[in-house]
């Protein structure tokens, strides 16, 4: 019998929560725009399924970063990671299977003797956090933002599409293109 680890996420109402998860094997798959506009549809579904509110976001090529405020005082982490990760995947793989991609059988994997199953996201929950302070809000934000930057994808944080930095960059903030995940920003007295 296998036991998967039990991963606790722990929440006060009012903290904000950081998400980090990657692709399979850090394979860079999120350089397709018809792919991320679909990731960010999912993650637009999850957080008003699930009652999260989007502060910050970056979609890299082999991970994502988020940002988020749970409205929930016990918010269902596990389901909401799993309601982004599930249906995108699967949809993926429907674009590869129609498309007759080799890429549909470097990202399936034997799980056992006769078990193969579809892998888009690496196992597990990725990483996460919560943010409680002010400086680590400021922190977490300059950082996802700045990701691309620091991997050369751009040369300022505002250039990369993928990202909630345009959203900041307005005064007040403002929506960015519709193909993107919808930002909340940060709620009232985040940076109190």
């Amino acid at each position: 019998m296998s036991h998967r680890k039990q991963i606790k996420h722990h929440h006060e109402p009012g903290h904000l929560h950081e998400f980090t998860f990657s692709t399979y094997c850090r394979r860079p798959l999120l350089t397709n725009d018809t792919w991320r506009e679909k990731l960010a549809a999912t993650l637009d579904v999850s957080n008003r399924e699930f009652r999260f509110q989007l502060v910050a976001f970056v979609f890299m090529p082999e991970h994502l970063h988020l940002l988020t405020y749970p409205l929930d005082e016990r918010p269902r982490f596990g389901e909401y990671l799993a309601h982004i990760k599930q249906p995108f995947s699967k949809q993926i793989k429907e674009i590869l299977v129609e498309s007759h991609s080799r890429l549909l059988e470097q990202l399936t994997v034997q799980e056992r003797p006769g078990k193969s199953c579809f892998r888009f996201w690496q196992e597990g929950p990725g990483y996460d956090r919560n943010i409680t302070s002010h400086n680590a809000i400021v922190s977490a934000i300059e950082y996802i933002h700045e990701n691309p930057l620091r991997r050369g994808l751009c040369r300022r944080a505002v250039d990369w599409k993928w990202s909630s930095a345009r959203y900041y960059l307005n005064v007040p903030p403002r929506q960015q293109e519709a193909n993107l995940p919808f930002i909340h920003g940060l709620p009232d007295g985040a940076l109190d």
